[in-house]
């Protein structure tokens, strides 16, 4: 895991949005969803509830 996958859970955790939390941590939203579909895998749970206009820390 590392210190960059940490900091964009934290701004997909505070903006409650992938796409306003990559433009925070200044990457694109295909990426910043990639890193947290593979985090989730590697800690072997969901982290958010993904719904229509929101993302929810699970």
């Amino acid at each position: 895991m590392d210190i960059r996958v940490l900091r964009y859970f934290l701004a997909v955790a505070e903006e409650e949005s992938f796409s306003r939390a990559a433009e925070v941590v200044f990457t694109t939203q295909p990426n910043l969803s990639r890193q947290m579909a593979e985090l989730e895998g590697e800690i072997g749970k969901p982290l958010f509830v993904r719904e229509s206009r929101r993302v929810t820390l699970q």
